[in-house]
């Protein structure tokens, strides 16, 4: 990966003028839906400003489909890597090969090597960029209540990120209640007595997190209700596109503060880009 990208002052049907050669290694990422990724165009600029010729695409494959395209990818000579997003996250963790430890703890992968050897190497960011950038944003975790909405593959290790960053005790909402009853019992391995199961909102919550893909479109109905939460509360999203989802929107209209979901993706780059060993 140490090839200069070419760049062009003319767009010559590529995106950015970058010319797609023989030589480019691939990177893709993989979701059902993808047009709301924004991982493209955060990484291909990592690539053009530091001159590696590589190129990230999406790519939209739905559940039936997942282990085949998967597959695929892998026999893919020049393809070095791939990104995981909704809902794709905990079957990803089952097809690697191996696992980091943060991978392991949350049960999921967004981000997936090829190694020297071939085999294939998952790790899980979204809990450290989830962290970093509610921190960047002057938000406080250490000795904090927060609730969890959505017990999926970002939000188990937002899970398990929260608890490590100190945080004094951790609600889980989910649709199906097993699925949080479940998470509850992996971090209670880590945490004990931490971490609680829940049907609705801590109302004492200081932090209350979307991690659910409830707002991705304008008619989703709220994936939690806000009315009867603190006043100081922080309603965190995930959700990156729309920036200001409907949750957001409706939280600062009664006066919460907010906190949504690119700096997430933000802050997750500089991970990015040391796992896939990006000079």
């Amino acid at each position: 990966m140490a090839t200069r990208l070419r760049v062009s002052g003319t767009d010559n049907g590529v995106h950015g003028g970058r010319e797609i050669t023989g030589r480019t290694r691939l990177f893709a990422v993989i979701g059902d839906p993808v047009t709301q990724v924004m991982a493209p165009e955060l990484m291909n600029r990592l690539f053009a400003e530091r001159g590696v010729d590589a190129v990230l695409v999406p790519i939209s494959a739905t559940a039936g489909d997942l282990e085949i395209v998967v597959d695929g990818l892998k026999h893919m000579g020049n393809l070095d890597g791939f990104l995981v997003t909704v809902p794709h996250k905990l079957a990803l963790g089952r097809q690697a090969d191996r696992l980091t430890d943060a991978a392991k703890m949350a049960g999921s992968v967004n981000a997936m090597r090829r190694e020297p050897d071939g085999a294939w190497l998952g790790d899980n960011f979204d809990g450290q960029g989830f962290v970093r950038g509610l921190l960047s944003a002057g938000h406080g975790i250490a000795g904090k209540r927060f609730t969890l909405v959505g017990a999926g593959g970002a939000g188990v290790s937002i899970a398990a990120a929260i608890l490590g960053a100190g945080a004094s005790a951790l609600s889980i909402v989910d649709v199906e209640r097993s699925r949080a009853e479940a998470l509850v019992v992996r971090l209670g391995a880590h945490w004990r007595a931490l971490a609680r199961a829940s049907d609705s909102p801590d109302p004492a919550s200081d932090v209350v997190v979307n991690a659910t893909p409830l707002g991705l479109r304008e008619t989703d109905p709220l994936p939690f209700a806000i009315d009867g939460l603190k006043p100081d509360v922080v309603i965190a999203d995930i959700i990156m596109k729309p920036p200001q989802t409907r949750l957001l929107r409706e939280s600062a209209r009664r006066g919460m503060r907010t906190h949504p979901g690119l700096p997430m993706l933000a802050e997750q780059i500089p991970l990015y880009r040391e796992f896939f060993r990006i000079p």
